[in-house]
């Protein structure tokens, strides 16, 4: 979550005590939906680190995924410029849409998604729904050391292949790695999100 956010410093007045906030996949950048914030829910959303929201027919605070389970977890909120709007940045639980589509907006309003944050968002559905027969669902359920071993293993291989000269090899050996490397960050709670930023820091350090 981002450092202590100010909920004094909205403006609540122009809407009649509610703002919108605009929830966006913290992975693939996808618009996920708009929904509507009274100042409980914006409180309830920091403490709790769930999306939640205003009910505008219910008159009531409603959280995503209360029913479904499909739950919106938060990992950074942010208001624009006139403090009278949000954007929530959100790790999806399952689809968000209630037609069961990953997006209220549709599929055609995804970017075009790298491979990476892809595999991602499917590792991370694993860890959630543990399906069964699946070879990451069995790496999760065996915990951290069993999936740093095989990290350890496939850069191994990975290092042998390079070794040997074999660019075939070398380029299976390292899907290899960049999965189960994948499957650990998920594992600790972190993403590729996270070491983008570490590399970006580094870069700005070093000038």
């Amino acid at each position: 979550m981002n450092d202590p956010f100010n909920v004094g410093a909205l403006d609540f007045s122009k809407l009649d005590g509610i703002l919108p906030a605009v929830v966006q996949d913290d992975t693939t950048g996808e618009v996920l939906m708009v929904g509507f914030m009274n100042r409980e829910a914006v409180e309830k959303t920091l403490h709790d680190r769930k999306a939640t929201f205003w009910s505008r027919t219910k008159k009531r605070l409603w959280q995503k995924g209360e029913t479904s389970g499909h739950e919106l977890q938060v990992v950074h909120v942010t208001a624009d410029c006139d403090n009278d709007s949000l954007l929530i940045r959100a790790i999806p639980a399952g689809p968000t849409c209630h037609t069961g589509s990953r997006s209220c907006f549709g599929v055609e309003t995804s970017p075009s998604l790298p491979v990476m944050h892809l595999l991602e968002d499917i590792v991370r559905k694993r860890r959630i729904e543990r399906p069964q027969g699946s070879y990451t669902t069995k790496l999760f359920d065996e915990g951290t050391p069993r999936i740093a071993q095989k990290v350890g293993e496939e850069g191994v291989e990975t290092v042998i292949a390079a070794l040997q000269g074999d660019n075939d090899s070398l380029r299976r050996e390292t899907a290899d790695l960049v999965y189960h490397l994948t499957v650990l960050l998920a594992e600790r709670g972190l993403g590729w999100k996270d070491v983008e930023r570490e590399l970006e820091g580094r870069m700005k350090d070093r000038g």
